[in-house]
């Protein structure tokens, strides 16, 4: 595969640049940008993202490895991030981390042998006065309990 953002996504990148300052700055959204569209940031995205913005690829290694964000393998088609910060943790996420562990029959960090689903441990996601909660892509689902988990997984095989 060739790693070329498309025409519409080179439009957004030069938005983006025209936001900051420099071209450095706007690396985090740029980021962005390119697990959208390529859906993970290889090495070779990584490097790409690099040579646009004219970025050492140390650098931007560096940032996608220090923020949970952006995903550095492939993830399944729904992507479930349980928040395990503090707020969470006393409110039970770790009980819901492993409870939906248990019902995809994989471990946090794995995906779905039919890449339906990954799970992920999240640091905080910023939603404390809801906790129990996790994301699910880019939508949250709050005040978890093992009969609303049941329900969203069992909406999401469908």
């Amino acid at each position: 595969m060739e790693i070329k953002f498309t025409e519409e996504n080179l439009k957004k990148l030069e938005d983006i640049k025209r936001k900051y300052p420099t071209a450095k700055a706007a690396l985090m959204p740029a980021l962005w940008l390119a697990q959208e569209q390529f859906g993970w940031l290889s090495a070779d995205v990584m490097r790409y993202v690099g040579i646009i913005l004219n970025i050492p690829y140390e650098h931007v290694y560096g940032v996608v490895y220090f923020y949970t964000m952006y995903n550095r393998k492939p993830v399944g088609k729904y992507h479930i991030q349980v928040c395990t910060n503090i707020s969470c943790m006393l409110r039970g996420s770790y009980d819901v981390l492993d409870y939906i562990a248990q019902k995809l029959n994989i471990h946090a960090g794995e995906t779905t042998g039919d890449n339906k689903f990954t799970l992920s441990e999240a640091e905080c996601l910023g939603s404390c006065g809801t906790a129990p909660m996790m994301q699910v892509n880019d939508y949250y689902e709050e005040n978890l309990s093992k009969e609303r988990i049941d329900k969203i997984i069992s909406e999401l095989s469908k």
